[in-house]
């Protein structure tokens, strides 16, 4: 067993949904920490690995409900961290990969709390995955680039140089962009991309609630729309989506 030493805090990747898909560190960190942390993406199952008397905090952030802010989060950690207590912060995915995890482990440093990063498997990897979708393949594409599709004020980041992105790699693969997909879209489009360019729309990424949605670039917003397909989801756009023809392992599980 990994020590959690009071006093401490470790930010953990729960994984895209699957409890299976946790790590053996996140599994003991869960049977150890004093206080838990967690988001809204994060499976309930997962918590019943706490031990009986740990506190357990609802920290998720949802469009439109109200949630702690970014600051507040922050503050929990350091003054639980301060009292003494193993404080485990549980996030969806991975803490590195769009979880502000980084900005967490910096205000951790900044207040001198010992922490550790715990990586936990990404749902632009693992949920694919789940469909049938390989982020990377022999002869189809050998790069990938992993993106937000929304900024701080949930539009489209005008800081992405979309013209750049529509050319740079075989795969475009989003977070949170369900909202936007018109206008990015539109961008990719632009940029050069083709609209005929297979996309594929993951939501609840590994649940047994999963949905796959296959259209195109030009089709996609109007789709999702129709389709009533809404977040969370991750949006996948390149020719890796046509594998999943051969590769949808879960459709005769």
């Amino acid at each position: 067993m990994t020590k959690f030493a009071k006093g401490s805090v470790w930010l953990v990747g729960a994984g895209p949904g699957d409890p299976g898909l946790l790590t053996l560190h996140a599994v003991e960190a869960l049977k150890q920490a004093d206080v838990i942390i967690y988001d809204a993406l994060v499976n309930d199952i997962v918590l019943d690995w706490a031990k009986p008397d740990a506190q357990q905090i609802c920290a998720g952030k949802r469009g439109g409900k109200p949630s702690p802010k970014q600051d507040e989060i922050t503050a929990m950690l350091i003054d639980f961290a301060k009292a003494g207590k193993r404080v485990l912060r549980l996030k969806g995915g991975d803490p590195f990969v769009f979880g502000r995890g980084a900005e967490e482990a910096a205000e951790l440093a900044a207040a001198n709390i010992p922490f550790r990063i715990i990586p936990g498997i990404t749902a632009g990897i693992g949920g694919l995955a789940y469909a049938g979708i390989p982020v990377t393949s022999k002869d189809v594409n050998s790069s990938v680039i992993f993106l937000t599709g929304h900024d701080k004020n949930g539009l489209a980041p005008d800081a992405i140089d979309w013209n750049a992105v529509a050319k740079a790699a075989g795969m475009i693969v989003m977070y949170m962009a369900t909202r936007n997909i018109a206008e990015i879209s539109a961008a990719l489009i632009a940029g050069g991309r083709p609209a005929s360019d297979p996309v594929a729309v993951v939501k609840n990424a590994t649940l047994p609630e999963m949905e796959v949605l296959e259209t195109t670039l030009e089709t996609a917003a109007a789709d999702i729309a129709s389709s009533g397909v809404g977040s969370p989801a991750i949006i996948c756009v390149g020719r890796g989506v046509l594998l999943r023809e051969q590769l949808d392992w879960l459709k005769n599980d």
